[in-house]
């Protein structure tokens, strides 16, 4: 992926205490912790959204984000991320300028950290992977986790850790559109593993979505390179549940699932990233997944 060179975000903020370059964890938590938190949430059916109260929009009441301060990007990371989520703002501030003027794009904040921290969701950690909240509109991620990516889950390289920001951002899109609000209403009329059924679907929209964004945003930059599709549906295909499930118990639960399985995710990525278009990630009204 050659990005180096593009316009880089300037709405990133570093809740990162003591500067310099990320550790992985916090307290005591390393790799090994984050990994085994991540199983623990995508395999025996705890959502990190759900954890977080993300998908009902809010934690406590009068909830507040901790302030951040300017990201002045230097590590090669860091330039990274500012470089994706920047044109995660252009690609998708064009698309509904030119096909749905009427809703327009507020982008995300980008909010960088490693020790837990405060969101308008709850609490949040970096053992709970990147996550998106609703509440305060910032997609939270520790850069710790791209290295998970890589020697934990086996999902290696630059486009494998863009489609993790734009995943994120997809869920910021969902909110936006109302539709996180809407299926976080459903969930509380039907059972537990209905409710996993929505929450799938919604994950796998966000999959899409990411997909959608890669489209335009190989069109308007040209930055792509052989392989880096491949990456991407490999990061999606290593977290899906039944992947993560059969790693960890030997075992698949699929009433468990609240992310899809890497089939699945594979699929709406790829949907997304062929048709290039909202209509194509309507996992809702899809009658298999």
């Amino acid at each position: 992926m050659k990005w180096e060179g593009h316009r880089q975000s300037e709405r990133i903020e570093d809740l990162r205490g003591g500067g310099g370059r990320p550790r992985v964890g916090g307290r005591g938590l390393g790799l090994g912790g984050i990994v085994i938190a991540l199983l623990a949430a995508w395999i025996f059916g705890v959502n990190p959204m759900t954890v977080l109260g993300l998908m009902g929009g809010g934690g406590a009441p009068g909830a507040q984000s901790e302030p951040g301060r300017p990201l002045a990007a230097q590590t090669e990371s860091e330039r990274f991320v500012a470089t994706v989520l920047a044109d995660t703002e252009d690609v998708w501030a064009a698309y509904f300028k030119t096909r749905q003027p009427a809703v327009g794009y507020a982008p995300p904040t980008l909010a960088l950290f490693r020790e837990p921290v405060q969101t308008a969701c709850g609490r949040g950690e970096a053992a709970m992977g990147p996550f998106y909240c609703p509440g305060d509109e910032k997609v939270y991620l520790d850069l710790g986790f791209f290295e998970t990516l890589q020697s934990r889950l086996g999902a290696p390289g630059d486009f494998a850790q863009a489609y993790v920001i734009a995943h994120e951002v997809g869920h910021h899109l969902q909110q936006r559109l109302g539709i996180s609000a809407k299926v976080q209403q459903a969930r509380q009329r039907v059972s537990e593993a209905q409710g996993n059924q929505l929450s799938v679907r919604l994950e796998l929209q966000a999959d899409c979505l990411a997909g959608v964004w890669a489209h335009h945003s190989q069109q308007g930059k040209g930055w792509l390179e052989q392989g880096d599709v491949e990456e991407a549906l490999n990061a999606a295909s290593r977290i899906g549940d039944d992947v993560l499930q059969k790693a960890a118990r030997g075992v698949v639960v699929p009433e468990s699932f609240t992310h899809g399985s890497a089939a699945q995710r594979q699929r709406w990525f790829r949907a997304g990233l062929q048709q290039g278009a909202l209509a194509a990630c309507d996992t809702f009204a899809a009658r298999t997944l």
